[in-house]
């Protein structure tokens, strides 16, 4: 389990966090405080995984708390959740470290794919020795840059991410050729049944998967999905 602490000021966006975080697989919520201060005896104590860290406090700036983190060689991740948009703030945040950025109000499906792709990158790498540019170029957090999108690039795709489409087109390669159901492709990925049905459903119009029908006995038949041959 993925130890979070969360950092957060105001009781409703904390609880609101909590809340969230609770709905999703592999992590363990151990502490959550409303202060700089707090945060830094609660991490002294536990050692969290990853914190979620806002940045407007009234004692100080998480950033602050970042900086003293990475000062004390503290081995932990951050993703900062803040309504502040200054491009400075969000350079010098990446600049310290932070794997992610969610600008307040965002919506459940956004903090989830920052989740889901901090836990994929994490269980990656552990256990690694070492690795090369192939697997650190697949498992990093950041973006693609847009001069090197390929025929299978959708971030320009409204509601779709690029990570989920391709989370769920490996676990499809990983089927070898055998024929499964949304529900299937749903929990070997780790989405949910819908989410992975409107994922296979666009697979199909780009025509990289076949439908099958499956009938039984009474009912409407089941939509059986397969990896089209090339």
């Amino acid at each position: 389990m993925i130890k979070v602490l969360i950092v957060e000021d105001d009781p409703m966006v904390r609880e609101i966090n909590e809340r969230f975080l609770n709905k999703i697989d592999g992590y363990k919520l151990y502490d959550s405080v409303s202060s700089i201060e707090k945060a830094k005896k609660s991490i002294l104590k536990e050692k969290p995984d990853l914190i979620l860290l806002d940045i407007f406090f009234p004692q100080g700036k998480g950033l602050e708390l970042l900086k003293w983190i990475r000062s004390e060689n503290v081995k932990c991740d951050i993703i900062l959740i803040t309504a502040d948009k200054s491009m400075d703030t969000v350079e010098e945040a990446f600049r310290y470290g932070a794997v992610d950025y969610l600008v307040k109000p965002f919506k459940f499906n956004r903090f989830r794919e920052a989740m889901l792709q901090y836990k994929d990158r994490k269980n990656r790498f552990e256990n690694v020795e070492s690795v090369n540019q192939e697997i650190i170029d697949k498992y990093t957090l950041s973006e693609r840059n847009d001069n090197n999108k390929d025929k299978d690039d959708i971030s320009d795709t409204k509601g779709f991410s690029q990570h989920t489409y391709e989370k769920i087109l490996q676990g499809i390669k990983d089927m070898k050729g055998q024929t499964f159901t949304a529900q299937q492709i749903a929990k070997q990925v780790g989405v949910s049944r819908i989410t992975a049905r409107r994922y296979l459903d666009l697979l199909e119009k780009e025509e990289k998967l076949v439908i099958e029908l499956e009938y039984g006995k009474v009912g409407r038949p089941k939509n059986k999905y397969r990896l089209k041959e090339d």
